[in-house]
């Protein structure tokens, strides 16, 4: 199942709205970097620990 990771459900001073979704670990990887690059976070094994506890699964509408 794939994973979504929301920026919104995330305490953010900025409004970011940024989604994120694929496999866990892309996911996760993914929002790391982005909350480095934008939300001024260091990457550390907790903030990676934070942010997969956060992750949802992903519910697709039939193609």
């Amino acid at each position: 199942m794939r994973k979504v990771a929301d920026c919104r459900d995330m305490p953010s001073e900025s409004g970011c709205s940024l989604v994120i979704s694929g496999e866990e670990d892309e996911v996760v990887r993914a929002a790391a970097e982005h909350a480095v690059s934008v939300h001024g976070h260091t990457d550390t094994p907790e903030l990676r620990d934070e942010i997969r506890r956060g992750l949802k699964e992903e519910h697709l509408t039939a193609r």
